[in-house]
């Protein structure tokens, strides 16, 4: 059983600043770092460090070529990364001291997936391979609609959330996995028990992951909703955590575990994520996440 991720690959460009820039400033940065990024990406290795068998398909400049050598290394199958004339998708991340931080994305070369791309990377899926995908590239709604031709279920991670997400072809969602904000801006309520009852109403084919921080994560079954709580942990950087979680509860729901056992590892793994800087850097690795849930 393999995850298909039809996702984004972003280079991170990393500035410590004393105060974000304001019109007309230039300042210097005491700190700098180049990382690899992007839901995508993210979520692939979480899924590969999970255990899963993951395969990525996206775009990168040429020149950007280690970054999908990280990609390899970390277990993901990369033969659909190919590479694009087009700038790779980055971010300008500007952070302070206080740990807030100012961002300005381009999605480059991640907004070049083309039908043929899809369709190529279909070509070998097994009944029981899962896609995955994000809000970060383009041709989602053909991601949706050609892996349910072929018989596949579909989990989506709609973030970042646009106005979009609502016009795309929901009834080929198998698995939506939204946090709280994401929930409100597509079920149009502010309330949880509302926001249930809207996708009880509105999407009953599809299974629904809430997720909501520090209180934890709510799941939408067919015949029951299941809550389980967050892990208390000092957070030093929640940068990866929602990635992370995905990541792991679609390893774990994908080969079988039970929604709660699934559930409760992935809350395990974001708490260990959140314990550490950074984002594909803090994503734990399956016997970290064995440790931790041992001594729960």
């Amino acid at each position: 059983m393999a995850v298909i991720n039809f996702g984004s690959i972003n280079i991170d460009h990393v500035y410590q600043v004393e105060h974000f820039v304001q019109p007309g400033e230039t300042i210097a940065s005491s700190y700098y770092q180049c990382l690899l990024g992007g839901k995508g990406a993210n979520q692939s290795i979480a899924l590969a460090r999970a255990g899963s068998e993951v395969r990525h398909v996206g775009k990168i400049n040429e020149s950007d070529v280690s970054f999908k050598q990280t990609m390899i290394r970390n277990g993901i199958d990369c033969k659909h990364v190919t590479c694009s004339e087009t700038a790779s998708g980055h971010a300008i991340i500007q952070v302070t001291p206080s740990a807030e931080n100012a961002i300005v994305l381009f999605g480059g070369a991640n907004h070049e997936m083309t039908s043929k791309d899809i369709m190529h990377a279909l070509d070998t899926v097994k009944s029981v391979d899962w896609v995955l995908t994000q809000n970060e590239t383009n041709s989602i709604d053909q991601v949706l609609i050609q892996a349910k031709k072929k018989g596949l279920r579909v989990a989506f991670n709609p973030a970042p959330m646009t106005e979009s997400v609502k016009h795309l072809p929901h009834e080929c969602i198998d698995l939506l996995i939204v946090n709280e904000v994401e929930a409100e801006e597509i079920s149009g309520c502010q309330d949880l028990d509302k926001i249930e009852d809207y996708f009880r109403q509105d999407w009953p084919h599809a299974e629904i992951l809430i997720t909501l921080g520090k209180a934890g994560v709510r799941m939408l079954k067919k015949d029951k909703t299941i809550d389980v709580p967050a892990f208390e942990v000092e957070a030093v950087d929640t940068t990866a955590a929602g990635d992370t979680f995905i990541g792991y509860f679609l390893s774990a729901y994908s080969n079988h575990s039970d929604s709660k056992t699934a559930l409760r590892r992935a809350c395990a793994a974001s708490a260990l994520a959140v314990m550490k800087i950074g984002a594909a850097q803090s994503i734990p690795n399956e016997e970290d996440v064995n440790r931790f849930l041992a001594k729960q």
